[in-house]
């Protein structure tokens, strides 16, 4: 019998890490069939990992009946199911493991753990046709500046406390600004800071390789009390002061690595300021500057569908009873074979 051809194989990955459940689909090949996501928004305050895990089991059922209809395939037409196995909230990892685990079993195909991380730079390299980058991610969970060195995704900095779309997150419900339908709150604080003028002098924390941003973010806070400033001031300096710091971060990884691209990807890559910050490092370093289309840059199934098809075509699957999450898995934990 003959095997099927790479376009005709299709992964579904389950992506659950946090507020988003999403499923997506992709072909063997690297196409992207289908790429659904649904949000958890809480009423107040940041993510309740027990509320968004009950809202991602209410809503699996339907993301999934939508992403097989945008992909215009069937269940039975999968070869590999791919989920989130870590880093990030248990609650939420839990879900989505036990749904991908349901979905392996039934249709009798094999399971793939992704870590999230990795999923975030491949979906990355996959639309921008980017090869072996120094590579940003910049998200509401994770601040981290990654490379690829002897097998694995070697980290070169990373935040020490707080990721720096938390530290956006919380300062604009501390202002009590409110997210709108597709516009998250790193949106909203991008928006009045291109309305600021006045650059407000705020705690810079970088030390070695490695930035903070809890400092940075409790100095905001206590001059937004004290209501002296404007708030588009407020927001214009906090953007310019922490992507100051993870820019210069980069650039020293760059400038180590000597590599000729940079790849800027996570839900913050989709920020414009940020993009001109980290385009004009890599410009003057002759690297080619790529960033991850916008539907790539949140959470999302595509990515680790993507990232399921990489490790199962170099042999690598995880057993049921070796599916369990992982919290707190680091990127370079993680072995990469199908990059030489």
């Amino acid at each position: 019998m003959k095997s099927k051809r790479l376009s005709e194989s299709y992964c579904l990955g389950i992506e659950s890490t946090a507020d988003d459940f999403s499923v997506g689909i992709s072909t063997f090949d690297g196409r992207i069939m289908a790429n659904v996501i649904s949000a958890y928004v809480p009423e107040e305050g940041g993510i309740h990992p027990r509320e968004a895990a009950r809202h991602h089991a209410e809503v699996a059922s339907k993301v999934l009946e939508e992403a097989f209809m945008k992909s215009r395939i069937k269940p039975r037409d999968l070869s590999i199911i791919a989920f989130s196995q870590g880093p990030g909230l248990g609650p939420c990892l839990r879900t989505g493991a036990t749904i991908a685990r349901a979905l392996s079993s039934y249709l009798n195909i094999p399971l793939v753990g992704v870590n999230h991380c990795i999923a975030h730079i491949e979906i990355g390299k996959l639309e921008t046709n980017t090869k072996d980058p120094v590579t940003l991610y910049v998200s509401g969970g994770n601040t981290i500046v990654a490379a690829f060195d002897s097998g694995r995704y070697r980290v070169f900095g990373e935040t020490l406390d707080i990721a720096l779309g938390n530290c956006l997150d919380v300062f604009a419900r501390e202002a009590g600004l409110r997210q709108k339908p597709g516009m998250p709150f790193g949106a909203v604080v991008e928006k009045l800071a291109s309305k600021g003028t006045k650059l407000i002098s705020l705690p810079y924390i970088v030390k070695g390789m490695d930035t903070s941003y809890s400092g940075l973010l409790t100095a905001a806070v206590n001059l937004l009390k004290k209501n002296v400033y404007r708030l588009e001031d407020l927001c214009y300096s906090l953007q310019e002061t922490a992507f100051s710091m993870i820019t210069e971060v980069t650039e020293r990884a760059l400038a180590h690595t000597e590599k000729k691209e940079v790849l800027l990807t996570g839900g913050v890559a989709a920020n414009k300021r940020l993009q001109s910050m980290i385009k004009t490092v890599a410009e003057e370093h002759d690297a080619r500057f790529c960033v991850v289309p916008s539907q790539f840059a949140i959470d999302n199934g595509a990515m680790i569908a993507w990232t399921g098809v990489l490790a199962y075509k170099h042999g690598i699957v995880t057993p049921i009873e070796r599916s369990f999450v992982k919290l707190r898995w680091r990127l370079e934990e993680v072995e990469v074979p199908w990059i030489r």
